[in-house]
């Protein structure tokens, strides 16, 4: 019970007993998903659950859009070969704080990122831009995001033109072609932003930073990635 309940705070108590149980096994514990899973009922052990907010808005332009290159091929056989972009938001008491992220589909690891009070190009730029500092990607790399102004606009295009990027974008109203960037916003906010009050946007900034590198990309285990964290699956391979 102690070293459950150990591994579920050090997750920040958004573990369930699946990951769990595979946090045990790694450290050669012995013991079935069936007693893991009863083990925390007794104690009252449970992943966090959220409340939600939303902004009101529309995603409603004109510009040209590109074809869904990417066809929910969410498993490219090596890093930055194809990464996904998104933005989100998130409530703080000075108003919403506006989250722009690229994620690389090998590792599911955020290679970049941006955050600001206001939801333009900018944003998705920095994020972009951030992303290809750090990882310096060869020609040919697909960009895929949503129809978004942010995304079809020209300074965006024209940054994925000048880094030789390839731009693929969802079908119109249908977030399955962009799942791995909703998915890692679903892990932010049910397990991380929807149990936290910020009174400021940098205060906000700071812990969102920390969450995503030193938590997500360091040492949150996906079940996708054989139990390994973004940064450990990388390493692997």
């Amino acid at each position: 019970m102690y070293l459950i309940r150990e591994i579920h705070l050090s997750s920040r108590q958004t573990y369930g007993s699946p990951r769990i149980h595979a946090a045990l096994l790694k450290r050669e514990e012995t013991c079935s998903k069936g007693r893991v899973e009863r083990i925390m009922k007794k104690f009252g052990i449970s992943a966090k659950t959220p409340k939600r907010r939303k902004p009101k808005g529309s995603g409603i332009h004109k510009l040209p859009v590109a074809e869904n290159l990417l066809q929910r091929d969410f498993s490219p056989l090596g890093p930055n070969k194809s990464w996904v972009g998104d933005i989100t938001y998130i409530w703080t008491n000075e108003g919403w704080l506006y989250l722009a992220i690229v994620i690389d589909l090998f590792s599911r690891r955020v290679v970049g990122w941006a955050m600001d009070k206001n939801i333009d190009q900018k944003l998705v730029n920095r994020a972009l831009s951030m992303a290809i500092t750090h990882r310096r990607p060869a020609s040919g790399l697909i960009s895929h995001t949503d129809r978004g102004s942010q995304y079809a606009s020209r300074s965006h295009q024209e940054l994925l033109k000048q880094n030789h990027m390839i731009c693929s974008m969802s079908r119109k109203g249908n977030c399955w072609d962009n799942a791995v960037a909703e998915s890692f916003f679903k892990s932010l906010k049910n397990e991380f932003v929807y149990f936290q009050k910020f009174n400021y946007r940098e205060k906000a900034k700071q812990e969102i930073f920390e969450w995503i590198e030193c938590f997500y990309n360091q040492r949150r285990i996906h079940s996708s990635l054989g139990f390994k964290s973004p940064v450990q699956y990388e390493k692997a391979a």
